[in-house]
């Protein structure tokens, strides 16, 4: 207890001190004293986001939900007087930085799946994904359009949040029980490989269709079929040429004794398809997520020969430096003063009930008989970090100059987040003590 206390006090003292130099003008003037504010904010984010995620972890919840947190109460300080962090909330260098953290996030994500296993995983894994996307999009959009009607890119960007499944808060609780070798966990893991999959081209084709929107063509099917094709092409193509040439690719780089080549070749890959995915009019994280896809340890055999760490080892250090912000800086944009409205209030719970409902419908997918069809539901509840990058989406997309998804609905949809984290590991444990 000593230990958290005097955590939250150091947080503060740092926030304090922080606001004092500002103030004193300490971090203003001249183009060297630019960078000195950005500078400040990543030492403010970073400390905030270790001792939030440590005190989450503490009292076993994901870290993730910690770094949320911290984000919320530095960025609505501003409501007790200290007005002098306001500008970590739009500082071009931090978004910067937290938009590399969530590229190299997907792309780890990739990389911790792969092509055979996408191939290999059942039919009740390939059906549960589907009635993931299905059903929570379909809910989400119903629950959006009954609280904002009429605002049919804004029901769609909601219903998307909602698709999304972070499996790692899932996977941690399945490892800590000793169940992740359960068929219940092997369709949960499997069907979430494809939900991520399914999730992006969701994506990809909500902001083609506000791409389209906002050059002026009309919405028919004819566009929306066009659109759904080329984020399908897009992932199909990307993972297939990929998955043949990242072997020669690898191969060629490891003739190179530069050190650090391994690490170099894999960023040259994701960040080629990521900016390719833009190109073609999609997010940037599809790209990343199918670099780490097509790249898989046999194609780094090379560079293990001489003693190279595996490429998801070298990427750690970039991950723990950048993620932690972008968690960090998505709860800056919450702002608490929102939930003093009622009906903000009621859409955060009402989509709350959407997301757990509409995974729920997953279970019914469970084609093999004697599984648990409660445990896989709800093994799959937790939107995680996917949804947050969703919403952040919406919050950076505009059309006729204001913002698909705007602060109202942006803290309804972290709410979103954070409940369905809090509530997946109890809820799992009971389902499967059962």
């Amino acid at each position: 207890m000593r230990s958290r206390v005097f955590s939250v006090l150091a947080i503060a003292a740092l926030a304090t001190a922080c606001a004092r130099i500002a103030a004193a003008g300490g971090v203003s003037g001249g183009h060297a004293d630019a960078v000195a504010p950005a500078l400040l904010g990543l030492a403010v984010l970073l400390l905030a986001a270790k001792v939030g995620g440590d005190l989450c972890d503490r009292i076993g919840q994901p870290a993730v939900l910690g770094e949320l947190l911290v984000g919320v109460v530095l960025g609505n300080l501003d409501s007790l007087g200290v007005h002098q962090l306001a500008y970590l909330k739009h500082d071009p260098a931090i978004a910067l930085l937290a938009e590399l953290g969530v590229i190299l996030l997907l792309f780890e994500v990739g990389l911790e799946s792969s092509v055979g296993e996408m191939l290999s995983v059942g039919p009740s894994a390939l059906v549960v994904a589907i009635l993931g996307v299905v059903a929570p999009m379909a809910l989400g959009f119903g629950v959006s359009e009954w609280f904002h009607p009429g605002s049919v890119y804004l029901h769609l960007f909601v219903g998307a949040t909602l698709c999304a499944t972070s499996v790692g808060i899932t996977a941690r609780v399945l490892q800590d029980l000793g169940r992740s070798q359960t068929p219940e966990a092997r369709v949960i893991l499997g069907a979430a490989v494809i939900d991520d999959v399914l999730g992006l081209i969701v994506l990809a084709t909500v902001t083609g269709l506000i791409a389209a929107a906002g050059g002026g063509s009309g919405v028919s099917a004819t566009m929306v079929g066009g659109i759904v094709g080329k984020a399908v092409a897009f992932v199909v193509g990307a993972v297939a040429i990929g998955y043949f040439l990242s072997p020669s690719v690898l191969r060629m780089a490891a003739r190179l004794r530069a050190r650090g080549m391994l690490l170099t070749t894999g960023l040259f890959i994701c960040f080629l398809l990521a900016y390719l995915a833009q190109q073609v009019g999609l997010a940037p994280i599809v790209g990343a997520f199918a670099a780490g896809l097509v790249i898989e340890d046999g194609h780094a055999e090379p560079f293990y020969a001489r003693g190279s760490d595996k490429l998801h080892e070298l990427l750690h250090p970039l991950l723990t430096f950048l993620v932690p912000i972008f968690f960090v800086r998505m709860g800056l944009l919450v702002d608490v003063r929102q939930f003093f409205d009622p009906a903000v209030i009621g859409f955060a719970v009402a989509l709350t009930a959407a997301a757990l409902i509409g995974k729920q419908v997953c279970g019914l997918g469970v084609l093999s008989p004697g599984l648990n069809r409660v445990a896989v539901g709800l093994g799959m509840i937790p939107r995680g970090e996917v949804g947050l990058i969703f919403a952040n989406i919406g919050a950076a997309m505009g059309l006729n100059g204001q913002p698909i998804v705007g602060p109202q609905e942006f803290s309804a949809v972290v709410f979103v987040v954070m409940a369905t984290t809090l509530m997946t590991p109890p809820l799992l444990r009971w389902s499967l003590a059962k």
